[in-house]
C-alpha cells in the first residue's frame, strides 16, 4: 500500500517519514555529535476549548493554560533558527490560536526561513486568521471528528449536543479553501480524523465531507493512548474497519485525496522498537513552555524526563545543555524500554521505526534521489 499520494501541488507524505531528505543530521547523529531537531512539534497554550474524546492531552496533569508571551515565542524561534531548526508545527497540547502571539509567531517565523504547520479545531479560525497567516504557512490540518454535525458534537465539545460548534467550522474551513483559491497560495489544508474504533459510523462521512469541501486530503488516523490504557482503546478492532476505510479512500478526485495512517493503524498500538530513537531528529514542546523529548512525557509522572522550560531559559540554552543530551541518550539505552516505558504510536514513531531498522541494519537509510516531497522538513 503506497505511503505517499501525487497530489497537483507535489508528493504529499502522511504514512511514513522523510529522514532520507536530511542525511546531515543522520551522519551527526551516528557520528554521536549535537545536530539540530529537524522539526518541533510544540503549542503557544495549553488552552483548548474542544473536549474531544481523543485527545491525549486530556490525560495530562492541569499546568499552567495561558498563552505564550509574544516575546517568548519569537525568542524561541530566533533560537531555533540559530541552532538550524527547519520546522515548526503548532499541534502538541493546546489550541495555538487562542493564544495571542499565534499570528506574530508564524509571520516571524516565515521572515527568518523556518517552515511552519498547524493543526486546529477552526473555531477560532476566522477570516482575519485565515487571511493573516495562510500565505506564511506550509499546512493547515483542521481537527474534524466526524462528518455530521450531532457526532461531531458529541466526540468534540463537552455539553449538550448542538450542530452550532461544527456549523462554525465548517464555514471557517470553507473560508480558508476560498481564500487559498482566489490568492493562489501553496498552502496544502487539510481534514483529519482521530479514529476511535466507536466512530466507525463516521468514517464514509468524514471522507465525504472531505471531497465536499474541496480540501487538499482527508485523512484517517489512528488514536494514541497512554502507557496504562487510560483512554480504554481496543487496537484489535481497527482491522474490521479496514474495508470502511477502503471505500473512503476509493472516494478521492483529483482535488481531495482521502488518505489513511495504515502503518500506524496496523501496528495495533505497538512499537517494534525498544529504543526510543526520534526525539533528537522531531522534539516536542508542551504549551506550558515545558521541554521534553516528547508529548508522551509531559505529565508529571515523567518529571526526570523534563529538560527545561524556554519561557524561564532560552531554549539555545536549554539545548547546549547536558541535561537535553543527557536526556536524549537515555531514551536511545538499553535503560529505556519504548514498549513498556511510553505511550502508544508517539508522533516520533515513524521515525523511532525507521531509526530503528537502521540501526539494526533491517532497512538501511540512504540519501533519497526523489524529487523533495511536499512538506520535507516536516518529518
Amino acid at each position: 500500500m503506497s505511503k505517499s499520494r501525487q497530489t497537483k501541488d507535489g508528493e504529499l507524505i502522511l504514512d511514513s517519514h522523510k529522514l532520507a531528505h536530511h542525511m546531515d543530521a543522520i551522519e551527526a547523529w551516528e557520528s554521536g555529535e549535537k545536530f539540530a531537531p529537524i522539526t518541533v512539534d510544540m503549542a503557544l497554550t495549553r488552552a483548548c476549548g474542544s473536549m474531544c474524546k481523543f485527545c491525549y492531552a486530556t490525560m495530562q496533569e492541569s499546568q499552567k493554560r495561558h498563552g505564550i508571551k509574544e516575546t517568548h515565542a519569537l525568542n524561541l524561534l530566533d533560537d531555533f533558527a540559530e541552532i538550524g531548526v527547519k520546522a515548526v508545527s503548532l499541534v502538541s497540547d493546546g489550541e495555538s490560536t487562542l493564544s495571542k502571539s499565534y499570528a506574530p509567531f508564524i509571520e516571524h517565523a516565515s521572515n527568518i526561513g523556518i517552515d511552519t504547520g498547524n493543526a486546529t479545531n477552526a473555531w477560532q479560525f476566522g477570516p482575519e486568521k485565515s487571511e493573516r497567516v495562510l500565505p506564511h504557512l506550509s499546512w493547515l490540518r483542521f481537527t474534524v471528528a466526524a462528518g455530521t454535525p450531532d457526532r461531531y458534537a458529541d466526540i468534540m465539545y463537552k455539553g449538550p449536543q448542538h450542530t452550532e460548534v461544527f456549523d462554525n467550522a465548517i464555514k471557517n474551513i470553507k473560508y480558508a479553501v476560498d481564500y487559498k483559491k482566489k490568492h493562489n497560495l501553496s498552502v496544502t489544508l487539510g481534514i483529519q480524523m482521530v479514529l476511535m474504533p466507536e466512530f466507525a459510523d463516521e468514517i464514509i462521512p468524514f471522507a465525504k465531507l472531505g471531497v465536499d469541501l474541496g480540501v487538499d486530503y482527508a485523512i484517517i488516523k489512528h488514536c494514541s493512548d497512554d502507557e496504562h490504557g487510560t483512554l480504554g482503546i481496543d487496537y484489535s478492532l481497527y482491522e474490521s474497519m479496514f474495508d470502511l476505510i477502503r471505500q473512503a479512500e476509493s472516494m478521492s478526485n483529483d482535488t481531495t485525496q482521502v488518505i489513511a495512517k495504515w502503518d500506524k493503524i496496523k501496528d495495533k498500538g505497538k512499537a517494534s522498537y525498544k529504543r526510543f530513537y526520534g526525539p533528537p531528529f522531531l522534539l516536542q514542546i508542551s504549551g506550558s513552555g515545558l521541554v521534553a523529548p516528547s508529548g508522551m512525557f509531559f505529565q508529571a509522572t515523567h518529571s526526570k524526563l523534563h529538560i527545561g522550560n524556554f519561557t524561564t531559559e532560552r531554549f539555545i540554552d536549554i539545548f547546549n545543555s547536558n541535561r537535553y543530551w543527557d536526556t536524549m541518550n537515555y531514551l536511545a539505552s538499553p535503560n529505556f524500554d519504548a514498549r513498556k516505558m511510553m505511550g502508544t504510536l508517539p508522533i516520533q514513531h515513524y521515525v523511532s521505526t525507521a531509526l530503528d531498522e537502521h540501526v539494526r541494519g533491517v532497512n538501511k537509510i540512504t540519501n533519497s534521489k526523489d524529487p523533495k516531497p511536499l512538506h520535507v522538513n516536516f518529518l
